[in-house]
């Protein structure tokens, strides 16, 4: 009789140790996974606290009361389509950040809720163009250093005939700092290039032709050289920079980035843009299959008391045209001009 009573012992204590050893185990698997999920929960918090914080400091008004004078209603980048002028300045380095400075760059990108694209118009910062801060024809860059965002807006808006949303501006040191913490960027440098560095330092950088890898001050050079060609092909540069920092940005690898990445951004950025309008942005990456397109404004070269880019007028014309389409501003056939239409009739 003890040996029957033995055997479901065993039984029943072999059972016992078994759920303990499945016990054991579900808690190795399960604890580092809820702490991976803790952590990643309280990254995502102070992550969340930490950019709002930038983008807080960051605040400047456009001076604009009530928003472009090219809008008959208040827009909620939720819903509308918008536009967003990028000014990269020349400062930073040995050039400081007093006073408002030249503007270097000059994208301007309008977003489509309901396509989720984004196009991208480079502005070349010679070009001719009428300045209202100063009523006068000058080269656009100009504009900034007569009366920094504000003015650079209007003639932004007078040229193109687009309300201007909101603008981001961003210096030097932000560009490189942002570019370094990405672990550099991979674009094709055209041909070799030799530059000055961020503090103006002559032949610091040596680029030769080819893709390739590049840090900061490496990408900072190949976005402002010009030597071998024009503000054309450097526009171009400079959207394919942006295109290789955006994808580089996106990656998984740089996810745990991000805070090094907004303290990268930190004092060197000034925006319109409110932290609740830029969350609002975020749905245009998590849609997926965002559709990027690069525009160019043609042109030639023009002497007069000194070197401008003059504008080609049809070229103008139809970068308005696809800029207003693209915001919902007009239609597809509001392109046809009067005449067109007479001749149909």
């Amino acid at each position: 009789m003890k040996k029957d009573n033995q055997a479901p012992s065993r039984l029943v204590k072999r059972e016992v140790k078994k759920k303990q050893r499945n016990k054991k185990l579900i808690i190795f698997l399960v604890v580092p996974i809820v702490l991976l999920f803790l952590l990643i929960i309280s990254y995502g918090v102070s992550v969340f606290f930490k950019a709002q914080q930038v983008v807080d400091n960051s605040f400047e008004s456009d001076g604009r009361d009530g928003g472009s004078e090219l809008r008959e209603d208040e827009i909620d980048p939720n819903v509308d389509n918008v536009s967003i002028l990028f000014i990269g300045v020349d400062q930073g380095g040995t050039r400081g950040n007093s006073g408002h400075g030249l503007s270097d760059a000059l994208i301007l990108a309008t977003l489509n809720k309901e396509e989720n694209s984004v196009k991208l118009l480079s502005i070349p910062r010679d070009s001719y163009v009428y300045v209202p801060e100063r009523d006068r024809y000058t080269k656009i860059n100009h504009a900034h250093s007569y009366g920094g965002a504000k003015a650079t807006i209007e003639t932004v808006e007078n040229l193109l005939e687009v309300p201007i949303d909101y603008f981001v501006r961003i210096n030097f040191d932000a560009f490189i700092d942002i570019v370094d913490t990405l672990n550099g960027v991979k674009v094709d440098v055209p041909y070799e290039i030799k530059e000055m560095d961020s503090n103006d330092t002559k032949g610091a950088i040596h680029l030769l032709p080819g893709e390739q890898w590049l840090n900061g001050e490496e990408a900072l050079a190949f976005a402002r050289t010009r030597k071998k060609d024009n503000d054309i092909e450097r526009g171009k540069r400079q959207q394919q920079l942006i295109s290789a920092m955006v994808d580089r940005a996106v990656s998984i690898n740089t996810i745990f980035n991000i805070d090094a990445l907004m303290t990268a951004v930190g004092d060197n950025m000034s925006t319109s843009m409110n932290f609740k309008d830029i969350v609002s942005f975020t749905n245009y990456g998590l849609k997926g299959n965002l559709q990027i397109e690069s525009l160019n404004l043609e042109g030639s070269d023009l002497w007069t008391d000194a070197y401008y880019f003059q504008i080609d007028e049809q070229s103008l014309a139809e970068t308005k045209q696809i800029l207003q389409e693209h915001l919902g501003l007009t239609s597809p056939a509001s392109a046809y001009s009067t005449e067109d239409s007479d001749d149909n009739l």
